[in-house]
């Protein structure tokens, strides 16, 4: 693969998508730093999932560049698109377990069917990530039988297990109690100081975003508000900003009653 990597893992310039005909990304830009946790948070509809599919290569924009360790991902051969991608880890939303395997089976698939490691060390490998994030005493279990949590936690350990500089995770706490939710980000931050990854995290909840991000990107009909750190959230005057801060619209009618409707139904 050509070599591009700068300090920057990821950055967006200026990109703009579109579908059906309907522009739903409009001159976004970003950066993020090593070892950031960078949240991109927005009400449903705002788009965060094409901005994360464009990040990923999965999607090119109608203009602008998406770039991952400094390559032009959308300009990528498929071979130097699967070489990139073999240092990143993506947590989908929804788990994405295979049910036919078992936790530890799901796990392990990506050294199996990414390296030539022996089964002695892809078992060494995995227990570590098991016992990293609380897995240990399921490991047996089908996804079937998991909790929210815990399939939370099982689709991070296979994002991680082959110890990326880049982690993806999208909406980390939807679907999860208080309790579960606030464990998972404290996980998050964990992962990030013990394996110094970079992580961008994709979700509705600010909680989240201002519990574990270094910065933070509001999104508002494929649209840039504000980026900044959680402390200039919190200071920001913006109608839009504090709506969501404080859960209700600045008034009644407004602009940011809508916005604030849109941010609590999820994504």
């Amino acid at each position: 693969m050509r070599s591009f990597d700068t300090a920057v893992p990821v950055e967006a310039r200026a990109i703009c998508a579109e579908f059906q005909g309907r522009q739903v990304l409009r001159d976004v830009s970003l950066s993020v730093g090593r070892r950031e946790i960078f949240a991109i948070i927005g009400p449903s509809g705002s788009g965060k999932t094409t901005l994360l599919r464009h990040l990923l290569g999965l999607a090119r924009p109608r203009q602008g560049s998406a770039f991952v360790f400094g390559h032009p991902v959308a300009e990528l051969s498929r071979h130097e698109l699967a070489g990139l991608r073999r240092r990143i880890g993506v947590a989908f939303q929804g788990g994405a377990l295979l049910n036919s395997l078992s936790v530890v089976q799901n796990i392990e698939l990506p050294l199996k069917q990414h390296t030539r490691l022996d089964a002695a060390t892809i078992r060494i490998m995995t227990h570590i990530k098991l016992e990293l994030l609380g897995l240990l005493d399921i490991d047996a279990l089908m996804p079937a039988q998991l909790s929210g949590g815990m399939l939370k936690r099982a689709s991070l350990a296979r994002a991680v297990i082959m110890d990326p500089e880049l982690l993806f995770v999208d909406e980390p706490s939807s679907g999860l109690d208080p309790v579960n939710a606030a464990a998972l980000d404290d996980l998050l931050v964990e992962l990030r100081d013990s394996l110094g990854m970079t992580i961008v995290v994709i979700t509705h909840a600010m909680e989240t975003a201002l519990n574990i991000a270094d910065k933070i990107l509001l999104l508002d009909s494929g649209e840039v508000v504000t980026v900044g750190t959680p402390t200039e959230l919190l200071q920001s005057r913006d109608a839009r900003v504090q709506s969501m801060l404080q859960r209700r619209p600045v008034r009644a009618g407004s602009a940011a009653d809508d916005y604030l409707n849109r941010l609590t139904a999820g994504t």
